[in-house]
């Protein structure tokens, strides 16, 4: 068990770092000594590791500046409160980092600058020059201006986007508890932690924990979530608790702390894997057993003949779910025509589509170089 630990820590050179709002807050606000103490422990691993750092904490340092005592419900409150509570959050990294002779710099994302193929290839740009020259930049959800519809939802899944986005090694996630457990530890005293999970294992499809924090909007599914989306992208993940002292110099000397997490041995590509979690479905495709078939076994595109249903009104080269006939979204891929115009040509052969449509531009609705089969994990 050590030993696989070790292969992936012993050549994980750049860092996707989350920390939760259960680590950095505190009755009063942030956590100012354990910040300084996480902050020292992330400077006295620089000389082998690069620190992408994911933090939660806007809200908690909002609400204490404003002299609020709960977390309000509505979402523009909420954007108000983190608003208020990004400069006192970045400034208390700022000084912590300064004193270590490091720099920082603040990066606000929406959903929106990942789901845009050029957008996010800015993003990687200035994430990668940053990093490089010795800059440890400090990401969070730019929730002032996100949507419901846009959100990432919670800093876990959008920790695990960013280790496709920066060609990270690692996702290290810190939260409250010691890791993954086989029930949940704040309920049932006999509890286990479980100390390495493979991709194929089925705690990864239940995990227990559902309960968020008075402060975070995860918890452990949506670690779960992140798991499988790092997974995807070949990353390994650790969830351990940020409350311990040392806690990192454990992890990459490869102590059996925390919840392991190794990922699968074929990973998406990075177009594939912005095209699986980063775009935003404007609809969905009902194909029949046999498309599905083709596709995911024979890695073929999508013809008009397999096409059983159309759902949504969305234009040609949208993003669409393909549905098996279970219901279950089993891919991503952008398709060749409108909803309209394969309501038309659905069931058909490709030779028909010319004289369905009045045209034909495509043989496929959805070109396999164009689709992502979502990983079975």
């Amino acid at each position: 068990m050590k030993a696989t630990r070790q292969k992936y820590l012993a050549t994980a050179k750049r860092v996707v770092l989350k920390v939760g709002s259960a680590v950095l807050t505190a009755a009063e606000g942030l956590n100012q000594p354990l910040i300084q103490r996480l902050v020292g422990e992330i400077a006295a691993l620089r000389d082998k590791r690069q620190f992408i750092l994911v933090s939660s904490g806007a809200i908690a340092a909002g609400l204490r500046k404003l002299g609020m005592k709960e977390r309000p419900s509505g979402m523009p409150q909420q954007q108000a409160v983190a608003a208020a509570g990004q400069s006192i959050l970045m400034y208390t990294y700022e000084e912590a980092f300064a004193a270590h002779g490091l720099k920082v710099a603040q990066i606000l994302l929406t959903h929106e600058d990942l789901e845009s193929r050029k957008r996010f290839l800015n993003a990687r740009n200035t994430l990668g020059n940053l990093v490089e020259w010795g800059v440890v930049p400090i990401i969070n959800e730019n929730d002032t201006v996100a949507t419901d519809e846009l959100k990432f939802g919670d800093n876990d899944n959008l920790a695990a986007l960013i280790c496709n986005l920066v060609d990270a090694d690692l996702l290290l996630i810190l939260t409250d508890i010691d890791g993954l457990y086989d029930r949940d530890p704040r309920q049932d005293p006999e509890a286990r932690r479980i100390p390495l999970v493979k991709t194929d294992d089925p705690l990864l499809q239940k995990a227990p924990g559902r309960r968020a924090g008075v402060l975070g909007r995860g918890g452990m599914v949506t670690k779960m979530q992140a798991v499988k989306k790092a997974a995807a992208a070949g990353i390994a993940t650790v969830i351990a608790n940020g409350l311990t002292p040392g806690i990192l110099d454990a992890v990459f000397k490869a102590r059996e702390v925390g919840t392991f997490f190794v990922p699968q041995a074929q990973k998406l590509k990075s177009r594939q894997y912005w095209l699986a979690y980063n775009v935003t479905p404007q609809g969905a495709i009902l194909v029949d057993a046999g498309a599905r078939q083709a596709l995911v076994r024979h890695h073929k595109s999508l013809l008009p003949a397999g096409i059983v249903e159309v759902f949504g009104g969305f234009r040609k080269g949208a993003p669409v779910h393909l549905v098996d006939p279970e219901g279950k979204p089993f891919a991503m891929g952008l398709s060749n025509y409108s909803a309209r115009d394969i309501n038309r040509i659905k069931g058909r052969q490709s030779q028909e589509i010319a004289q369905s449509l009045g045209h034909k531009d495509y043989d496929e609705v959805i070109h396999r170089d164009n689709l992502v089969i979502f990983p079975e994990i």
